[in-house]
């Protein structure tokens, strides 16, 4: 098994920064990539980024594409979620996941493990 563990949620006003972390441990030589997700209340979990753990390979979701950004750390088993220009709408719970595949990863489906969340509020 794997497990997720995120943090580095909070409250920030517009405009601001947040760092999300997730670090994974227990069997991660299963792990061939990583994501975040994030949902609101009443909707479905929304892909946000990947990153392929070999190579480093990232891609995202149009709606955080050059305001946010996907890195890992391999030697912590880490990931990372650096998120600036931070708007209200991307208030929202954020997971982190990681699959043991690198197909369809915009797909909640296709990941195998996920974290407990972690809470991100921009207030106006």
């Amino acid at each position: 098994q794997v497990q997720l563990v995120e943090s580095g949620g909070g409250l920030v006003q517009s405009g601001g920064s947040l760092r999300l972390s997730c670090a994974a441990s227990g069997r991660t030589f299963r792990i061939s990539a990583m994501g975040w997700f994030r949902q609101t209340p009443g909707k479905e979990r929304e892909f946000v980024a990947q990153i392929i753990w070999s190579g480093g390979s990232t891609y995202y979701a149009d709606s955080v594409k050059g305001r946010f950004t996907i890195s890992r750390d391999n030697a912590k088993n880490t990931v990372y979620l650096q998120m600036n220009s931070l708007k209200p709408e991307d208030t929202a719970a954020y997971y982190c996941a990681a699959a043991r595949g690198v197909l369809g990863l915009t797909e909640p489906k296709r990941y195998d493990y996920w974290g407990q969340g972690t809470q991100v509020t921009v207030s106006s």
